[in-house]
């Protein structure tokens, strides 16, 4: 069985198979239903397409199907996975991942290595894998993610002008609040952050990589005009 967002996909790579010989059950391209498709067939092999393998949530049809019909293989047809792309595929019961743009020949051969009860993924896919985990690209420190959680909208905007390098007067006129009122608001990122100075919590945003995920702050105050209570004006 062939299942995948892009019918006319499914439909060319159904009838591929069919002229080598395989019987298809069935091609379809239902966004969402695909795990309900599948259990109710319950083909030997199922080629299950996937646009974004690193999204959360990606590979729960894979959980269901293996769940309800643990006997039916099934083989993740998607882009160029990452290596936790792979290891999320295999996690939920994939039994091989299938880039989209390989060859009829190496689909035909995934489906005979699942059908086997083998895994089924490319031998360079797999040499990708080990490359990137073995020397993985540098990644925000996850502190800078915790430390986002503990702030409000208002002072993380607060806190990259002052990363910027804005004092008191252009970060109040840039948010349309009162200097007091700014200066509020920078004592508490101060303390939230656990840092003494202006200077040390720009370095600490910097280096936990908070800044690169934090919403850079609007043009001017009319992006935020109204946004304070009328105490704080």
């Amino acid at each position: 069985m062939v299942v995948d967002d892009h019918r006319l996909l499914a439909e060319a790579l159904a009838s591929a198979l069919k002229l080598r010989g395989h019987r298809v059950l069935a091609a379809a391209a239902p966004a969402a239903g695909a795990a309900d498709l599948v259990i109710s067939r319950a083909p030997e092999v199922c080629l299950l397409g996937t646009a974004t393998p690193a999204e959360p949530g990606m590979f729960d049809p894979v959980v269901r199907i293996k769940r309800d019909r643990p006997q039916v293989a099934v083989v993740v047809l998607g882009p160029v996975p990452s290596p936790r792309g792979i290891a999320a595929a295999f996690a939920s019961g994939a039994s091989g991942y299938v880039r989209h743009d390989e060859r009829i020949e190496g689909v035909e051969r995934a489906i005979m290595k699942a059908r086997a009860g083998e895994a089924a993924v490319a031998p360079q896919l797999l040499q990708g894998a080990f490359s990137e985990l073995l020397n993985p690209a540098a990644q925000p420190d996850d502190e800078g993610q915790r430390l986002l959680q503990m702030l409000t909208p208002r002072e993380v905007e607060v806190l990259v002008r002052v990363a910027d390098g804005e004092d008191t007067r252009l970060i109040a006129a840039g948010m349309g609040i009162a200097p007091s009122t700014a200066r509020t608001h920078v004592q508490r990122v101060l303390m939230k952050l656990g840092v003494g100075s202006r200077l040390e919590a720009a370095a600490l945003a910097a280096r936990t990589g908070l800044l690169d995920r934090a919403e850079r702050p609007g043009p001017g105050p009319d992006s935020l005009q109204g946004a304070d209570t009328p105490a704080e004006r």
